[in-house]
């Protein structure tokens, strides 16, 4: 095969791409990858990751400025944004690198560069300009170029790099700003919310539809905004940011209501979480025959655009933005196009979310109000974390498990966690979804003590008027 040829070329390494060129590789494929920037993506460099490790900070600030709850005493407690962003930046630099070892350790091509398709046979060949320019050719060719922040230019809500932020800028922020707006209130903008509130920034959110996390179940977004609220952030829903007006300083928001009334904010940033669109444009995606819709390139169960040998996956697809759902959809493709046997679609009921606010806040299935809406008889089970010693010990008794059950066939309908650490919570919830566990399964297990898990088991049985401890 010649040295630009491949079995496989995948567009894009974030976590759909670099997982689909591993699984390719194992799979005994030639597979080159083609990067533009940094290895991993924006998850690895720019999102999941940094985020995390940000927000780590921020929780350890706060309990050092509560050490006296736990008998300790610490005195003049501060911090350094620059050292914040620096380790932050380390582990995502940590992580890309570990990313490039694992391609050279699969021997997969890293092509860097920016790529275009070219309509071709038997699949598009993939133009490549910047350093490894040139024309690649592959069998297969699967495009995972994830997303970018959306943005509304004519109402000023665009960034600009300084008093404007992306989820980039925010990450690496110019100053520690003394106040700030968030618009939009999903997983991102509360992240960053939760972040510079709890290093002390006054931390105003503005979501246009009637609660915070609007994706979550009502219950749980209810109890999130109370958290919120009591660690001194301003939450205004039904809302909507109409302009933003630039200073020397400053930017005054103007907010509409939902009484029709306005309002103006003034604050030292403004981080914009409105939304992600699909990096689509410039990759002669359409020349080729793929088809997009509102951003997102339209593909079947197994990822395919319809065009022979055209595939994409992750974000470019569209919802749910996750990365762990783009990296399940890469094996998917990649294992449908080696013609393995027993390959499924996605199940996106199946998908955790998680938000990693304080109080963290994660679900998967269904909605009290969707499972409704979808004809179930349904139970709901609910068990709070101040029935919990482990919560309880750790200081950390503000939280809610809830189950939702088929009254008929008792299938986990959905569950719906907020609390320390229930983002490590809800895979438990996941898998006995996936392995089509029913109430009476989760019931006989046993869950060891003392541990936050036992709120999962407590939760199902007061489903059915069985719990023990409340």
């Amino acid at each position: 095969m010649a040295a630009n040829s491949f079995d496989l070329i995948v567009i894009g390494s974030g976590p759909g791409g670099y997982v689909a060129a591993i699984r390719a590789s194992q799979l005994g494929m030639k597979v080159g990858i083609v990067e533009r920037e940094h290895l991993g993506g924006v998850c690895l460099n720019w999102g999941c990751i940094p985020t995390k490790a940000l927000l780590r900070t921020a929780e350890v600030y706060t309990n050092m400025k509560h050490a006296d709850h736990f008998g300790l005493k610490a005195e003049k407690i501060s911090f350094d944004i620059d050292a914040v962003v620096k380790r932050s930046r380390g582990i995502a630099g940590q992580l890309s690198k570990g990313v490039g070892f694992l391609m050279k350790k699969h021997k997969i091509q890293i092509i860097e560069g920016e790529a275009s398709l070219k309509p071709g046979k038997p699949a598009p060949s993939v133009v490549v300009t910047g350093k490894d320019k040139g024309t690649y050719t592959a069998k297969n060719v699967i495009v995972a170029t994830g997303a970018r922040a959306r943005t509304i230019p004519a109402a000023g809500l665009e960034p600009d790099g300084k008093f404007i932020w992306t989820a980039k800028e925010a990450m690496t922020p110019d100053i520690m700003p003394k106040s700030l707006l968030v618009i939009g209130s999903g997983a991102i903008g509360i992240e960053f919310a939760s972040f510079y509130n709890a290093m002390g920034a006054e931390t105003t959110v503005v979501e246009m539809v009637d609660r915070v996390l609007p994706a979550e179940d009502a219950e749980i977004s209810d109890f999130a905004e109370k958290q919120f609220k009591k660690q001194g952030m301003t939450i205004m829903k039904s809302a909507a940011v109409e302009k933003l007006d630039k200073g020397k300083k400053t930017v005054k928001a103007t907010i509409k209501g939902k009484d029709g009334k306005t309002k103006t904010v003034e604050v030292e940033r403004v981080v914009l979480a409105i939304g992600i669109t699909g990096n689509v444009e410039g990759l002669g995606l359409e020349a080729c025959g793929a088809k997009i819709d509102r951003g997102h390139v339209q593909v079947d169960g197994y990822l395919s655009t319809g065009v022979p040998g055209l595939y994409a996956i992750g974000d470019i697809v569209g919802a749910p933005w996750l990365a762990h759902k783009a990296s399940h959809e890469g094996v998917i493709c990649v294992e449908k196009i080696a013609g393995l046997n027993n390959v499924h679609p996605l199940d996106t009921k199946l998908i955790p979310g998680c938000t990693y606010c304080n109080p963290q806040v994660a679900s998967v299935g269904l909605t009290e109000a969707k499972a409704k809406e979808a004809g179930h008889k349904i139970k709901v089970g609910r068990f709070p974390f101040v029935g919990n010693g482990k919560a309880i010990a750790l200081g950390e008794p503000e939280g809610l498990v809830k189950t939702i059950w088929d009254e008929k066939t008792g299938e986990l309908l959905g569950a719906h966690l907020i609390g320390a650490e229930v983002t490590e919570l809800i895979q438990g919830f996941g898998i006995a979804k996936s392995l089509e566990a029913t109430e009476e399964d989760l019931m006989h297990t046993v869950f060891p003590h003392p541990t936050l898990s036992e709120m999962m088991h407590e939760s199902t049985l007061d489903a059915y008027g069985k719990a023990v401890h409340i």
